[in-house]
């Protein structure tokens, strides 16, 4: 056990990480058996141990942070990675009959979880925290709120115009939209519990919300966008997402997309996140995007928010921690350390710029002379 040993306090101290050390980030071994398991499974060793209870730390986000800082997670991949790689590349993990499976593993977990940790509007995507006059906001509904009128002024929204949502959660971009610009909307998730919260939610609106997979839209749109759901896409649909939104909107329509990016190419997501968070997800490219949208739109906005996310997750992680005392029982102590490891982790792919958020907004013909991007 001590060579186990000395090799993870070898890979830690290429991330200024020390085992039983006094710092925040030091790591702390409850359970020797922990060397062997991180070293033989990576991440998915690394976030399953969590749960078990074999280490503890005092900063689970600072942790997590230097370790990706000092990509530690492309040093100690684990048997895990090759497989989803190559199952991946063997099967189309997003295709229509598994495009339920992420609603019903994660988005379906309860609303009063959910409610718990968002804030007043359950939006589950990057606040943005600043103001129109660009100045820092400091509480997290108001950055969700300046994130939903952000969109709206990025596609211009009219009284009037009919708006898509491909992937609308639980309601509260169409609702915002709806109630601050005019419009109405159709939004579509693949959630049954977020289906039910937005119909109520909407209630009284010219809002229509469908459970339905977003490969069966088939009508016209004056706008059209998606906060946060591309990331369940999956490179090999990326072109049928494309595509979709095109045959959804007229010539002078507009696309928004919000969502999540890496900085490498890859066909998979982490093994841990795979099994326990996001079912079937994977991070888009630049490239990935750019190609896949390639000859359908024109690009005319391309907007990196990402430092904002490692911010959110703060928030969402103090407002979970605050709630859990009274939520329901269900969420017991492995829950409560796999969702931790969950936000933390989250924050650190943030903080070390590994993710980033984008949103672009995209059009079909290009906007004629020219798009002048809000901020």
């Amino acid at each position: 056990m001590s060579a186990l040993r000395s090799r993870v306090e070898a890979l830690l101290s290429l991330a200024d990480v020390r085992l039983d050390g006094d710092r925040p980030w030091d790591l702390h071994v409850e359970d020797d058996r922990l060397y062997a398991r991180v070293l033989a499974q990576g991440s998915l060793g690394l976030g399953e141990s969590y749960m078990d209870g074999w280490w503890r730390v005092p900063s689970l986000d600072g942790l997590l942070y230097r370790l990706l800082a000092a990509n530690l997670d492309q040093k100690v991949r684990g048997l895990g990675v090759m497989i989803d790689a190559l199952r991946a590349r063997l099967t189309n993990l997003q295709s229509r009959r598994r495009s339920f499976e992420v609603g019903e593993r994660h988005y379906d977990l309860g609303n009063d979880l959910y409610r718990a940790m968002l804030g007043k509007r359950l939006v589950y995507s990057c606040g943005y925290w600043r103001d129109r006059e660009g100045r820092r906001l400091e509480d997290l509904d108001d950055a969700q709120e300046a994130k939903l009128d952000l969109v709206c002024r990025k596609l211009g929204l009219q009284p009037g115009m009919k708006v898509l949502d491909i992937g609308c959660g639980w309601g509260e971009a169409l609702k915002f939209a709806a109630e601050r610009y005019g419009v109405s909307g159709v939004g579509v998730t693949v959630s049954r519990e977020q289906a039910a919260f937005a119909r109520e939610l909407c209630k009284g609106l010219p809002i229509e919300i469908r459970l339905q997979d977003y490969r069966e839209l088939d009508e016209r749109f004056d706008r059209a966008f998606s906060l946060g759901m591309f990331e369940h896409v999956g490179v090999k649909n990326y072109r049928t997402y494309f595509k979709l939104a095109h045959r959804c909107l007229g010539d002078d329509g507009i696309f928004l997309l919000h969502t999540i990016g890496t900085n490498r190419s890859v066909s998979h997501t982490d093994p841990w996140i795979g099994k326990y968070i996001f079912p079937n997800s994977m991070l888009p490219s630049a490239a990935q995007i750019a190609q896949a949208s390639e000859g359908l739109f024109v690009l005319e906005d391309w907007h990196n928010f990402g430092a904002d996310y490692d911010r959110t997750l703060q928030a969402w992680r103090a407002n979970v921690e605050r709630a859990w005392p009274q939520l329901d029982a269900r969420y017991d102590e492995r829950f409560r350390r796999m969702w931790r490891f969950y936000l933390s982790a989250s924050m650190a792919t943030f903080r070390s710029r590994h993710s980033q958020l984008w949103q672009l907004v995209l059009s079909p013909k290009g906007v004629p002379g020219g798009y002048v991007a809000p901020r």
